[in-house]
């Protein structure tokens, strides 16, 4: 791997049930990961962010763990997910898995033990309480589905905590022996060849709770120690961090006071999703300057993850009411389509109504954006959801890969599928799959491909800077440039829809040979910069110069 390979990396998300079943029993698996490796690289993929692969009850999406040290059986064995390292790794691609550290699933023998006896030699290794918690009723993670954070355990006689669900009590961090185990467990799928974790619910990892106390410390430190833990294990791995967290609390997730970038080397950019959806509602780039102009200053080495969509629901909770009805009401107009009263539990294909253009320009704008781009399965074909589902797993539905049964998922009954494959309407695979847009030159699945690789060859966009472009723009473009030592790009995207014409002529004394390098459609050389044309819903990307020697 390069020196902060990161940087310039496009990471595709994953749950490995519901991408390829090799055996037929209706549940993904690992070999059927790996025989889909040669599309993932075709596609321009090199990380890839596998969601939880541990043995787990699966009463929330495996989020509850049983065995950090394991692999779910019903995903293969540990020797199956280490030729699953090496063949990704053959291919030029690395892995991250998810690490959830803040609980176990109470079916844990860590729990199990812990409530069974005061004196049991795990029982601090959870947060408990004598009596109930003057804020057990505060902090709830997913409002409707919770009521309270403490439960009370008959067995144990005591009141223990949990920020997510009943099923899923939270470790305690201030326990020595918690921590000394969390650094075990990543020592562990580093030894086997994992590139780094992306953690869960990072807030929440590192809170000191304290029965009645809402506000309880963050210990930021343990970040800087799990950092200097990882780096000596494997000097080039990497810890992605979902922090949804006020702004002028991000740079401390990076690193220290001193400005150092000694804890996490990449957030997910949560506060610019919110930001591009609104844009997107509005057909106004405004929300999106606001949050380059906003963005707080990272530390060398530390990096965004930028995404559209992931395996959770859009998270609106950073917008104001009156923003969040906004784009509820051009993109999650029925209630179903909400969640938790700050989410949508929508793919984006069907968010925009299936127009082919604003479902190019959308994803255009999120990987030209400053940061690292990331990819939920199955966006790369327009999927579509399937709300009669409950919750989360609208979006967790099976990939698409063919016209044969299950969508070529499965060869397994239907009715044994760990989800049900999309099967009607114009998200079914009928008419989405994979093996119908590779035999389309045009397709959604062909345009990501030639947009990855045109952003592969432009590491300005990971790895420099990114800056608004303030001049006079018609109404719905966004301009803005990303610049490094390997040159400049500048990037036009329209997110309204009438042709305009844009005049960037104040860059052309800087221009060297400029030439668009992907575009919507074809346009007139860009010339002097100073008449540009811009369809509706269109996008340029313009090599503006190349660093000196390259």
């Amino acid at each position: 791997m390069g020196e902060r390979w990161y940087q310039e990396a496009v990471v595709y998300c994953l749950d490995i049930d519901t991408y390829a079943d090799s055996n037929g029993d209706g549940v993904g698996d690992i070999r059927g990961l790996i025989g889909r490796l040669d599309y993932l690289a075709r596609l321009g993929v090199t990380c890839l962010w596998l969601h939880p692969i541990h043995p787990s009850p699966r009463r929330d999406g495996g989020y509850d763990v049983t065995d950090f040290y394991n692999v779910d059986p019903r995903l293969g064995s540990l020797g199956d997910f280490a030729e699953l390292l090496h063949q990704a790794q053959n291919r030029g691609v690395q892995v991250i898995i998810d690490l959830v550290v803040n609980h176990t699933s109470d079916e844990h023998p860590w729990f199990q033990s812990a409530r069974s006896s005061p004196d049991s030699p795990h029982r601090d290794w959870y947060v408990w309480s004598a009596k109930a918690p003057s804020d057990r009723h505060q902090g709830m993670v997913f409002p409707g589905e919770q009521t309270e954070t403490w439960s009370y355990d008959r067995t144990a006689k005591a009141w223990y905590y949990h920020r997510f669900y009943d099923f899923q009590p939270d470790l305690n961090v201030a326990n020595p022996h918690v921590r000394a185990e969390i650094k075990k467990i990543m020592s562990f799928w580093l030894q086997l060849g994992v590139s780094g974790f992306r953690m869960d619910a990072v807030p929440f990892i590192i809170e000191l709770t304290e029965p009645g106390n809402p506000d309880s410390t963050k210990d930021l430190d343990f970040l800087t120690e799990l950092r200097q833990y990882v780096q000596w294990r494997r000097g080039d791995a990497i810890l992605l961090a979902e922090a949804n967290v006020e702004p002028d609390q991000l740079p401390t997730y990076f690193g220290d006071s001193g400005g150092s970038a000694n804890r996490i080397h990449m957030l997910f950019d949560f506060m610019l999703n919110g930001r591009l959806m609104l844009a997107l509602a509005r057909k106004d780039p405004e929300p999106v300057i606001e949050a380059l102009r906003d963005t707080p200053a990272l530390p060398a080495g530390g990096q965004w993850a930028t995404f559209l969509r992931n395996h959770d629901e859009i998270d609106l909770s950073r917008l104001t009411a009156e923003q969040r009805n906004q784009v509820y009401e051009q993109f999650g107009p029925d209630e179903d389509m909400r969640l938790y009263g700050r989410g949508i539990r929508r793919r984006l294909a069907p968010m925009l109504g299936n127009d082919r253009r604003r479902i190019e320009l959308a994803y255009a704008l999120q990987f030209s954006l400053r940061g690292t781009p990331v990819l939920r399965y199955g966006e790369e074909i327009g999927m579509g959801e399937d709300l009669s589902l409950p919750g989360r797993e609208a979006i967790r539905t099976p990939m698409q890969w063919s016209y044969q049964e299950n969508g070529g998922f499965s060869t397994a009954d239907p009715e044994k599928l760990v989800r049900p494959v999309v099967d009607k309407g114009e998200y079914g695979y009928q008419r989405v799959n994979v093996t119908a847009q590779r035999r389309d030159p045009r397709s959604l699945l062909g345009w990501f491909e030639r947009m990855i690789r045109t952003l592969r060859e432009a590491p300005e966009v990971g790895s420099g800077t990114t800056s608004h472009i303030d001049v006079p723009m018609p109404p719905g473009v966004l301009a803005h440039r990303a610049d490094g030592p390997t040159g400049a790009m500048v990037f036009l995207h329209h997110l309204g829809t009438e042709d305009v014409e844009v005049d960037l002529g104040i860059l052309a004394l800087e221009a060297d040979l400029p030439i668009d390098v992907f575009t919507d459609r074809n346009y007139a050389d860009v010339g002097k910069l100073d008449r540009l044309k811009l369809a509706g819903y269109g996008y340029r990307w313009i090599r503006l110069c190349r660093g000196n020697g390259l």
